[in-house]
């Protein structure tokens, strides 16, 4: 069974003239979300939601590697 449960995932074709893929997902009973450029899936950003205000997510580099599998699996 996996760590994390990804929700949602969008691929934004039109994001400043790079695609980019986000993917929403609870880990650790914590809300986050995580953006990789498309063509080689390097993170862009992260953020962990918390009390209604999104912050710089701190994730390891394992649940970053497991995530990239995942969204590189699913496009």
């Amino acid at each position: 069974m996996k760590p994390y449960e990804i929700s949602n995932m969008i691929v934004d074709e039109e994001a400043y003239d790079q695609e980019e893929v986000t993917a929403d997902f609870t880990y650790q009973n914590q809300d986050y979300s995580i953006t990789f450029k498309k063509g080689d899936l390097e993170v862009v950003n992260a953020w962990v939601f918390k009390n209604g205000a999104s912050l710089p997510a701190n994730l390891s580099e394992d649940i970053i590697e497991l995530i990239r599998a995942d969204v590189k699996n699913r496009i």
